[in-house]
């Protein structure tokens, strides 16, 4: 009686989030699969169902081929790149001032960089959009084309140019990201006992073995989670894209993804069953990623 009665309070608290959850997650996300079944245009009340000629489709679409292997790019870049950059000014922040006092200290100022570097994620995707947007102008109002052109350099379409609009719009992605991922790396790194850098210090072990000897093995579980969440972020970079690029995936594809194609399916072209079908895609790309890297990654938990 005493079990039932623990277990109806608990089942009270839960009812009305788990309501919500299936309202409004699961129930849109159902409704997604159902519609990748049918040619739907968003207005008729019946749409007709046409089987899987939406992924038929999808196969034989050279657009979408091209959003996928920008996505590669992406997916392969950004984690990669901001990781890197991110585990490096962290271990300076935590560990790169060397010992002193008998105390493992970050360089100087290393609470005044944490408050800077983390300053890009206060800012809004919209607004990092719209900033970069000036950054990257083709003429003399440009910031980089305008000092380029007092340099007497010819002024560089980073938007225009196909070979070089996606990697432009990457580098805006780790710019944005990197903050994040310095303060998270840095809270992981504070987690781990000092007496243990200051052990491998006293033995003689420079910077360059304290990071990828001690440090890094350490962090990995931090480190695994931000690549997961990295992944993630390469298959949703809607906005960046949207504002940035030129027509919304220019030029001639260059910068498309898929979120944007979807966007485009939907809402320019009103085929609400071909974009879900995008979406259905996106989603199971997704899931695969964040199983296949918890996977491949794990490790032996270390204990200290």
């Amino acid at each position: 009686m005493e079990r039932l009665r623990r277990y109806g309070f608990i089942a009270g608290f839960l009812v009305v989030p788990v309501t919500l959850y299936t309202v409004f997650v699961i129930s849109p996300y159902a409704q997604a699969f159902q519609i990748t079944l049918t040619n739907w245009k968003g207005i008729a009340r019946t749409p007709e169902y046409i089987g899987l000629e939406n992924f038929v489709r999808l196969w034989n679409d050279d657009v979408f081929w091209q959003a996928l292997r920008n996505h590669g790019v992406v997916l392969l870049v950004l984690p990669l790149v901001t990781i890197a950059i991110a585990l490096f000014f962290a271990f300076l922040i935590n560990l790169g001032g060397g010992q002193r006092g008998g105390v493992m200290r970050g360089v100087w100022g290393s609470k005044f960089y944490r408050v800077i570097f983390f300053l890009p994620q206060v800012l809004a995707v919209a607004v990092v959009s719209v900033l970069f947007k000036a950054v990257y102008r083709p003429d003399e109002n440009g910031v980089i084309n305008g000092v380029l052109i007092r340099l007497g350099v010819e002024p560089v379409g980073w938007l225009t140019e196909p070979n070089l609009a996606l990697g432009s719009i990457l580098a805006v992605m780790v710019w944005q990201a990197v903050g994040f991922y310095v303060v998270l790396f840095s809270a992981g790194m504070a987690a781990i006992p000092k007496d243990v850098f200051e052990a491998a210090a006293l033995d003689g072990a420079g910077r360059f073995r304290l990071f990828f000897s001690i440090t890094l093995p350490l962090l990995w579980d931090t480190v695994q989670v931000g690549w997961v969440y990295l992944g993630i972020a390469a298959f949703d970079c809607f906005a960046l894209v949207n504002v940035l690029s030129m027509d919304r995936g220019g030029p001639d594809g260059a910068t498309s993804v898929l979120a944007v194609e979807i966007y485009k399916e939907a809402f320019t072209y009103s085929k609400f069953g071909y974009a879900s079908a995008m979406g259905v895609v996106l989603f199971f790309l997704t899931i695969t990623f964040a199983v296949m890297t918890l996977r491949v990654t794990r490790r032996e938990k270390i204990e200290l």
